[in-house]
């Protein structure tokens, strides 16, 4: 009988120690989920605000919510009288080991979410990364899907996209094609840049504003190189190619317009 009551006066003690502890730890908990809750929902809607994509505001809010909870719980584990000296210590070095193998992959994560929060792209742009055209299909956390015209799908990792040059061809709503055409040294260029114009009038999916510019480009030993740059809708950039030089080649045909074979070197006069 003695034990029992030494035992349960140690209980006693014990629980008069700790009941106000657990209470107030109990309180502590559930009015910190509320605050860490209405505090993500004002977090929520300053990012919508912001124009934060759908794709990284839930992410964001996720790990902010996430590292507030453990934070709280860490908290009360410090108002009950625990020790987390040695859990921060472990907690510290497993952070450090995580990161230096995901080293790679948290770059990638980091230009996500810059790429996600300054928007130098969205879907359905089309892209150059790295000589690669094409449409974004998807922005990731860790990279960018981009779609060619051949529907090659390319996986480009987000580190590599903010530490490099990303032309935005549908960031204003048109795209310049940039065709080339050669013509005789001894044709006159006025007539073959009218010929060229009209020939690409019937297209109307070539833009009116601005005007396709048509320019002599350079000279090489058999002809003259001509540069035809008319602007067009993004989507529609290879259908015009493809038209305006079917349209031209069938102009030039129809106007007797020569084209230089490469076999043999023939001089000849040169027109206007």
């Amino acid at each position: 009988m003695e034990k029992i009551n030494e035992y349960l006066s140690v209980a006693i003690d014990k629980a008069v120690f700790f009941a106000p502890r657990l209470i107030g730890g109990a309180v502590a908990l559930w009015i910190g989920f509320k605050l860490i809750q209405k505090f993500t929902s004002i977090m929520d809607t300053g990012f919508k605000k912001a124009g934060f994509s759908d794709t990284i505001r839930p992410f964001l809010i996720s790990i902010v919510n996430v590292i507030l909870k453990v934070a709280l719980l860490m908290a009360i584990a410090t108002i009950l009288g625990a020790d987390l000296t040695g859990l921060v210590a472990i907690i510290a070095a497993a952070g450090f080991a995580i990161g230096m193998a995901l080293q790679g992959s948290l770059g990638n994560f980091a230009s996500g979410i810059l790429i996600l929060s300054l928007k130098p792209y969205k879907v359905g742009d089309w892209v150059s990364v790295d000589d690669k055209f094409g449409k974004v299909e998807e922005i990731g956390i860790f990279s960018t899907i981009v779609v060619t015209p051949g529907h090659k799908t390319l996986i480009i990792p987000n580190a590599k996209i903010t530490d490099g040059v990303v032309t935005n061809y549908s960031n204003k709503g048109m795209i310049r094609l940039e065709l080339e055409v050669t013509m005789p040294y001894d044709e006159d260029f006025p007539k073959v840049k009218e010929i060229i114009r009209k020939a690409l009038d019937p297209i109307d999916k070539i833009l009116k504003e601005p005007d396709t510019d048509i320019g002599i480009v350079a000279f090489d030993s058999h002809s003259i190189k001509i540069n035809v740059l008319p602007y067009t809708k993004p989507d529609d950039y290879w259908e015009v190619t493809y038209l305006s030089y079917k349209s031209i080649k069938r102009a030039f045909s129809e106007n007797g317009i020569r084209v230089a074979y490469s076999e043999g070197v023939e001089m000849g006069a040169i027109g206007k």
